[in-house]
């Protein structure tokens, strides 16, 4: 069942980026009275799945779903339909149209995208509005389990002030991001302001340690459930640790440094039962644990028993557009970030370029509307972007070629274009089986 919501949810939004990206050529090409002969969603390699043919263009579903495309009349794509280039241009064709005309048919796609995102993210703003933690009300610092930041310098206990010397306001999503594309760290460690400088190959060091969250709030140490074998049997699901062995423990990863000094021992425990303090004696094992499963707390009831305060701004329409578009603003730039890490070296990023699954694996098991559009609006950027990369074959190689004619008043030869063409196509292929290669070889190693 989880791995047909996911399944769900990744046809849905990749489902939908395609339609709305080739719809952003399909318009355009229409209203400057260009013909379009197919619109597909996904590739219909030798047959499809579902066709109609409505007035001069071909609607239809493929059965390769890596994509999807707009067949215009006249133009040097991926279908390389030489045959048709061969005869003498028509008015109705895009090699006929004036080269303005022309470009502007090539950047619908990505402009679709990047409306597509901000329009989402404003959507959210109104919907949902900005639910987060003040970073000045973490009063205890972070959570720093992941062992890659651990090597960086970082520790359990330290807030991060700024990265990049801009200020971090706010624990969110957007956190991790900023500082995996971070060079410079500002923390804050038993009082005293320090600075670590983040590693080059950060995010390959990330790749070869255990997958842990770069940061994450520190969290009380709650039952979920008592093992049969084990010999705490007072304990109760929802009891709360507030000391072990009269060493304060209000954080799980106090409570387990604790345990780890006791073993083969019982330790007196305070325990918040009910809304009420107990005293109890536990047995900590020869392993240090208690024979317990851990329980989580939902934001709500920590702000309730005083660990953090949850902060939650409300937009109305208007308020949520500027909101929604500086978050767009700053994905955008951050994703552009990102591909200037993976096209350097030095950082090893381009090790973890993904395929499908690792966009498959992006979406949550359970059905979530907010996580659903926060995604596909993070893919649009995603595709926009990648769309725009000066390759041929892609929207940005048309692009590139039609501002030379352009500028220069010439207009690369049909056979130029045609082996510019397969070059970009034979590049792509590559880009794709490097990709979804990374996924084999992540499934394959467990990381």
């Amino acid at each position: 069942m989880d791995i047909f919501i996911k399944l769900s949810q990744f046809l849905l939004s990749l489902s939908l980026l395609i339609i709305l990206h080739e719809l952003g050529h399909f318009i355009p090409a229409k209203l400057f009275k260009t013909r379009v002969e197919k619109f597909y969603l996904f590739f219909d390699v030798k047959y499809s799945l579902l066709k109609k043919k409505i007035g001069e263009t071909e609607y239809g579903i493929g059965w390769l779903p890596l994509g999807g495309y707009v067949k215009i009349s006249g133009m040097i794509d991926e279908s390389m339909d030489k045959e048709q280039m061969a005869l003498p241009p028509q008015p109705w064709e895009f090699r006929s149209k004036p080269a303005w005309q022309r470009l502007i048919i090539m950047l619908g796609g990505v402009t679709v995208n990047f409306i597509l995102a901000f329009i989402i993210y404003i959507g959210m703003a109104f919907a949902y509005g900005d639910t987060y933690i003040a970073n000045s009300d973490l009063k205890d610092g972070l959570l720093i389990e992941n062992k890659a930041m651990q090597n960086a310098g970082f520790k359990t206990g330290d807030k991060i002030l700024a990265v990049d010397g801009e200020k971090i306001a706010k624990f969110d999503n957007d956190i991790n991001a900023k500082i995996v594309m971070g060079k410079l760290a500002l923390i804050e460690r038993n009082g005293i302001q320090q600075e670590i400088k983040m590693p080059n190959d950060f995010v390959d060091q990330l790749s070869k340690v255990e997958k842990a969250p770069i940061v994450g709030i520190r969290i009380p140490f709650v039952i979920g459930a008592v093992d049969t074998q084990s010999k705490n049997t007072t304990l109760l699901p929802k009891d709360i640790f507030l000391s072990l062995n009269g060493e304060k423990t209000k954080y799980l990863d106090e409570a387990k440094i604790v345990l780890q000094k006791n073993k083969n021992k019982t330790i007196p425990a305070t325990i918040i039962r009910n809304r009420k303090e107990e005293h109890i004696n536990v047995v900590v094992s020869k392993e240090g644990t208690l024979g317990v499963q851990l329980g989580g707390l939902g934001l709500d009831s920590l702000e309730k028993l005083g660990y953090y305060k949850i902060s939650k701004q409300e937009f109305s329409l208007f308020e949520s557009i500027p909101f929604g578009i500086t978050k767009g603003k700053n994905q955008l730039v951050g994703y552009g970030k990102q591909l200037k890490m993976i096209f350097s070296p030095s950082t090893g990023a381009y090790k973890q370029v993904g395929g499908f699954k690792a966009i498959f694996d992006i979406f949550p098991s359970n059905w979530s509307w907010e996580t659903f559009w926060s995604i596909t609006a993070i893919l649009s950027i995603m595709l926009g972007v990648m769309n725009l990369l000066p390759i041929p074959a892609l929207d940005g190689g048309h692009v590139m070629f039609l501002l030379y004619e352009i500028i220069s008043g010439k207009k690369p030869s049909d056979k130029f274009l045609e082996n510019a063409q397969m070059v970009g196509f034979v590049l792509l292929i590559t880009l794709l089986l490097f990709a979804n290669g990374n996924d084999i070889y992540k499934a394959i190693v467990g990381k």
